[in-house]
């Protein structure tokens, strides 16, 4: 089996997880997030873009329930021993099947917990379930079961982090040493992933953001790719990943000269960052970073350049996106808790200038504040 942890971190996950479902009166939970099942088992697949599903019982019990290309992918990736194939053929309703499944663990009457808020659960299949569970079982939203096991990471899993932090950096590099007036975006994008890869590292949750001239005011990635003009901006996202655990990062590199606009939006990133880190703290709700991040922003006039989120947790995420939960926004409860891991990204987008400046990095809650995970300085680099 190739496995990433020790059989028994993977033991103690499950075991908090059953804590947890025995907490919420559950009999048992059914996981479609791909997360859970990487989290839980080792599992390793884009086979959720069908219908997959991993239970997990009160009682200790795993099955999942899956197509036969991932039976060996199961096999090889986790310890899963109980894999239980449903076959492609029209009309199939695999839901159905799963309901036999339950039947046979003795779910009939009892509560379960379903992960609805999963890319692998999409909503056709989210009505097949229900439709073919009806009168059989209680379903309740259990989304954040092991998303919330998920959040604070154990040392193993730190490890992977700090890995994907080195690879970024080296991303970077890579984007500081190709920038430059008649600069293929192509070859920058090229370099920055071809470096993660010769690291070790694998393919990120979603695609890299690269965004020149007009685009660097974008926050998502668009096909289409162009050389840079002698004076230009170029904006870009990225986020290392190292056993699908991701370190993000973020730069707005000014090509040519940095206008005085630049200048004057990368203070102001400047001291937001300081002000969130200072606000990211242990035992501290994240809402409070977000509220950092606008009211630095808003004193200096640009709370129309802004965003309404300043960040997000990372982790191990699947397509498609490297996203995590929780997100740092006005009002989040979520307290801060020491190994959480955050990607801070500080957006500002001029669109009356037409002129962007963000920068971002990853960073590690600390038992009395947090640790920059990049080695690279948030200076403005012109290219």
């Amino acid at each position: 089996m190739a496995l990433h942890f020790s059989k028994e971190e993977f033991a103690s996950r499950i075991h908090k997880s059953i804590e947890h479902l025995v907490q919420r009166g559950l009999h048992g939970l059914l996981m479609f997030r791909q997360e859970s099942m990487f989290y839980l088992t080792g599992y390793d697949s884009f086979g959720y873009v069908f219908f997959q599903c991993l239970y997990l019982g009160a009682d200790g019990r795993l099955m999942l329930l899956t197509r036969a290309p991932d039976l060996r992918q199961a096999r090889h990736t986790s310890f899963i021993e109980d894999i239980r194939i449903w076959v492609d053929r029209a009309e199939a309703n695999p839901a159905l099947e799963l309901k036999q499944i339950l039947q046979e663990f003795g779910c009939r009457g009892q509560r379960l917990g379903v992960e609805y808020d999963a890319y692998g659960l999409t909503a056709r299949n989210g009505k097949l379930l229900e439709t073919a569970l009806d009168g059989f079982c209680r379903l309740e939203d259990a989304s954040d079961l092991v998303s919330r096991l998920r959040v604070a990471k154990s040392p193993a899993e730190l490890e992977y982090v700090r890995t994907a932090a080195t690879l970024a950096d080296r991303a970077l590099d890579e984007a500081h040493r190709l920038a430059g007036p008649g600069a293929d975006e192509g070859e920058i994008l090229a370099a920055m992933q071809g470096v993660i890869f010769a690291g070790g590292g694998d393919y990120p949750g979603n695609e890299f953001i690269i965004g020149s001239g007009p685009d660097a005011l974008l926050c998502r990635y668009k096909s289409g790719r162009r050389r840079l003009d002698a004076e230009d901006q170029l904006t870009l996202e990225w986020a290392a990943a190292y056993r699908h655990y991701h370190a993000a990062m973020m730069r707005t590199i000014p090509i040519g000269r940095a206008t005085p606009r630049h200048v004057a939006l990368h203070k102001v990133t400047m001291e937001a960052m300081q002000a969130c880190m200072e606000a990211l703290r242990p035992g501290r709700p994240i809402g409070e970073v977000f509220d950092a991040y606008a009211r630095t922003c808003d004193a200096a006039g640009m709370r129309d350049h802004r965003l309404n989120a300043t960040g997000y947790s990372l982790g191990t995420t699947f397509a498609p996106n490297w996203m995590d939960w929780p997100m740092f926004y006005h009002g989040n409860p979520v307290v801060a808790e020491p190994n959480m891991v955050f990607f801070l990204h500080m957006i500002l987008m001029d669109s009356t200038a037409n002129q962007a400046m963000c920068f971002g990095h990853t960073v590690l809650v600390t038992a009395s504040g947090c640790e920059v995970l990049s080695e690279r300085p948030l200076e403005l680099v012109v290219k």
